[in-house]
């Protein structure tokens, strides 16, 4: 990525010399361009929100690098492969780790913010969350920038700067790109006046047919998938869950709000569940489900934030369900749900069971079949298919 403040190899986590991927796009340049033709003052307290590899934080490390007493810059994303990407883009650059200050999206926020560059998730959810988080943080000073590409920046997304931050307006867009420069105003900027509450997180009831789980309450925090309701293929699953019982350790890989592996721990009072996820609001999330609506059980749950079950060890797992997603931001992929179906086998012990829920057009049949030599349709409807793989 070329910068006005040097060019940059960048890679995306875990790098796989295969993806077609990149690891930045014109809405990460447009806004560093913007930065530095405006002669934006960087030296101060700098934050970066949603950066998605790193492209954004690696840049203003390096532009910052000759400013004197420069304060600090805060990169906050609710991704772990964000994160580990951030730390080996830096290392690349030739960059001390330090220079870049990585926050969790339920971190703490920063108490000042002299530069606040967001890159627009894919999530609405996550960005009234972040703001309302912020906007206290925020002054009338502030420069804050908004990016992303011009698909992904709407109407709504402009009604929540307006309304949380304040005064909002766009740019021309540049090679399918476009910028959002607002002027703090709003009514939580600053001196932390009363304004519209923040919604998050979201808590609800699931409804009556959905087996051990049918009516109890579920809580998601902003970013996760369908934070405020359940998504139609996990309820599908959940109506599907093995009945076996003896399961000594499940796992709920990628758990978002945990609804999936809180249902396997009541339906196996004496198992060891582990939620999986590199969300931090999805952890939080399952956390808070589990807590709910388990307690103390003889057998308490780990809750893991990771690259998927990169960290579990080989053949330590008896059943491991799964719902993948097949985006990464905007980009339809399969190359998470291949690593998560990779990473089961190598974690389930001999005649373990991978458990997955997938769109039926999707075709994880094939994959799971190349992959475990069997695999078997549990359930199915015109949208879904619950499949079944055995690790022989």
């Amino acid at each position: 990525m070329t910068t006005p403040w040097g060019e940059f190899v960048l890679t995306r986590y875990p790098e796989d010399p295969h993806d077609p991927l990149r690891a930045w796009d014109g809405a990460d340049s447009y806004p560093l361009r913007h930065l530095a033709d405006t002669g934006a003052d960087l030296s101060g307290a700098v934050t970066v929100l949603g950066d998605r590899w790193g492209a954004l934080s690696t840049a203003l490390a390096a532009a910052r690098l000759e400013a004197p007493a420069a304060g600090p810059l805060d990169q906050i994303t609710d991704s772990y492969l964000t994160q580990r990407a951030t730390r080996a883009n830096l290392r690349r650059a030739g960059i001390d780790r330090a220079a870049v200050r990585l926050l969790s999206s339920r971190a703490a926020p920063p108490e000042r913010v002299d530069v606040l560059l967001v890159r627009v998730p894919k999530s609405l959810a996550l960005l009234e969350d972040q703001l309302h988080r912020l906007a206290p943080a925020l002054h009338p000073g502030t420069v804050v920038v908004g990016t992303g590409r011009t698909t992904e920046i709407h109407t709504s997304t402009l009604r929540l700067f307006e309304g949380i931050v304040g005064p909002t307006r766009t740019t021309l867009a540049e090679r399918k790109a476009r910028l959002i420069l607002t002027t703090p105003a709003g009514s939580l900027v600053g001196d932390g006046r009363a304004g519209p509450a923040n919604p998050w997180p979201a808590r609800y009831a699931l409804p009556r047919d959905v087996g051990v789980m049918s009516g109890r309450q579920v809580t998601g925090h902003a970013g996760i998938f369908c934070a405020d309701r359940l998504d139609l293929g996990t309820r599908f699953l959940l109506r599907h869950l093995p009945q076996r019982h003896g399961h000594e350790h499940v796992v709920d890989l990628g758990c978002g709000n945990g609804v999936v592996g809180t249902a396997a721990a009541l339906a196996n009072p004496g198992a060891r569940v582990t939620f999986i996820d590199e969300s931090y609001a999805a952890i939080a999330s399952a956390e808070a489900t589990y807590g709910q609506n388990v307690g103390s059980p003889a057998a308490p749950a780990a809750f893991v934030l990771g690259d998927g079950l990169s960290e579990v060890p080989a053949g330590s797992v008896d059943l491991v369900l799964n719902n993948p997603p097949f985006h990464s931001h905007q980009a339809t992929t399969d190359t998470t749900a291949w690593r998560m179906f990779t990473g089961s086998k190598s974690a389930l012990r001999a005649g373990g069971e991978l458990w997955v829920v997938g769109n039926r057009h999707l075709g994880y049949h094939a994959k799971l079949r190349r992959l475990f030599g069997n695999c078997e349709v549990v359930a199915g409807d015109p949208k879904f298919v619950v499949l079944r793989a055995v690790k022989a």
